[in-house]
């Protein structure tokens, strides 16, 4: 095995990173938007939408290193980033809104005076490089991220559904922390809406590629809902293994690993090397970290049934009917693998890569209404974590290619801090050097006791 396939990046240790409020602004529309003359003031967002599991900020952070630092330009990121996104808010005006709660608890769009986003202009005394490497996700950073006074942890109702702080650097450089509402958008959605904003703050006119499309109510459910599959993924369950105790009882450390291309090429080969299966990289990723990290925690008992679940992307299989190119709202559907503790220690790969394949493919049109049925009727109040790891995939969302504001693409573009939630690990497409895509590997973030890493690194590296 090649020593450098995998790599565990170790983030600098900072306290604080001494941040400066220097300006906050309500962004509005730079025109006026389509609800504003409409007979009504609300959008309907669809269950995908405001389900539990949405219903967060995502917070990012984009870094960018100086391009020119005399004091003539230290002030036009913010200048121009506030001039793009009022442009932006126009087609994307269910951005300016808030939320609200109606009957039974759902939520819904509105619109009224004095929304819109919220954009913070701040600075460090710290030079970028100060930093240490920002190549890798660390919580350190959340002071590079704006959060109300006295805000409510997962409080989404009546808050503005796009916060944005940039942070100017006495080097010149400057980050975008940025936090948007989960309930308006998913992964992909952002990305398009980042992208839009991106390439109208670079060339001062509005871009759009694609036109955005609300078009929540394809999601309505059905009269009478019918739930036609178990969705074990939202179930309830007591946790009777030893997983969810060794992550919440002492608080386990951010680690994060870097796999190159070629071995993420050999765990796809050594996936598909029995049988006829064509199991993705995904399905060989997915099923080795969920081993690997089985195996570290040494959970018991070996006959518990656990749970690993991912959100799976059903825009290519919808046709009843298909969504437009420009729809940027939840479009996901949550897959769910199971297996018993011994099923994976003892599996081989391709036995576990099976497993998730077989639900990754399971997510069909059919299941995905009846998974809006389900939350019709059921609802879920609370995220359910018993027995359950939950992988994000963002190798897919075009997050550096999207967020070049005409400062070039960012050096690192990503979550700053897994610790809040330790059971959901999150694969990252690694930074390309010098704008060349074609041999990005991975980035690995994962929560583990400090007791697991060792273990867990030689593991994943397969090494132990």
């Amino acid at each position: 095995m090649a020593p450098n396939w995998v790599e565990e990046l170790h983030f600098p240790h900072l306290h604080h990173i001494p941040v400066t409020i220097d300006h906050i602004s309500s962004i509005l529309p730079s025109s006026p938007i389509p609800s504003a003359s409409a007979t009504t003031t609300t959008l309907y967002l669809s269950n995908l939408d405001d389900i539990v599991g949405a219903r967060v900020f995502t917070p990012t952070v984009y870094f960018y290193p100086s391009k020119n630092t005399s004091s003539a330009n230290m002030k036009k990121p913010c200048t121009s980033l506030k001039d793009a996104l009022a442009r932006v808010l126009v087609p994307y005006y269910p951005f300016s809104g808030r939320l609200r709660e109606t009957k039974n608890g759902k939520l819904e769009v509105f619109f009224g005076p004095k929304q819109g986003a919220l954009l913070v202009e701040a600075h460090s005394n710290l030079a970028l490089a100060d930093l240490g490497d920002v190549t890798a996700p660390n919580p350190a950073w959340k002071s590079l991220i704006y959060s109300l006074s006295n805000e409510e942890q997962y409080k989404v109702v009546d808050m503005p559904l796009v916060i944005a702080q940039v942070t100017q650097f006495s080097c010149g450089g400057f980050s975008l922390g940025l936090r948007i509402c989960h309930c308006v958008c998913d992964g992909l959605g952002a990305m398009q809406f980042v992208k839009a904003w991106a390439a109208t703050a670079k060339t001062g006119s509005l871009v759009l590629n694609p036109e955005p499309c609300w078009d929540r109510e394809i999601f309505r459910p059905r009269n009478p809902p019918r739930i036609e599959f178990p969705h074990t993924e939202y179930r309830s369950v007591y946790d009777g293994s030893t997983l969810t105790k060794s992550l919440w009882e002492i608080k386990p450390a951010q680690k994060c690993y870097r796999l190159n291309r070629d071995f993420l090429s050999h765990l796809k080969s050594l996936a598909n090397s029995t049988g006829n299966m064509n199991f993705t990289t995904f399905d060989a990723m997915a099923a080795h970290v969920w081993r690997s990290f089985v195996k570290a925690l040494d959970i018991r008992p070996l006959d518990y049934e656990l749970r690993l679940t991912f959100s799976v992307n059903v825009r290519p299989k919808l046709n009843k009917p298909s969504l437009k190119e420009g729809f940027y709202g939840n479009a996901l559907s949550i897959a769910c693998a199971t297996c018993s503790v011994s099923g994976l220690t003892g599996g081989s790969l391709a036995e576990i890569a099976r497993t998730v394949h077989e639900a990754r493919i399971g997510v069909s049109e059919e299941y995905l209404r009846s998974t809006i049925d389900y939350i019709e009727i059921n609802r879920p109040e609370r995220l359910e974590f018993g027995g359950k790891l939950s992988i994000t995939q963002w190798t897919r969302f075009g997050i550096y290619e999207s967020a070049d504001f005409g400062w070039g693409r960012p050096i690192y573009a990503g979550p700053i801090d897994l610790t809040p939630t330790p059971q959901v690990c999150v694969f990252l497409p690694e930074a390309a050097e010098g704008g060349i895509d074609s041999n990005r590997g991975m980035l690995l973030c994962i929560c583990l006791p400090e007791s697991a890493s060792a273990t867990f690194a030689q593991l994943l590296s397969l090494t132990g």
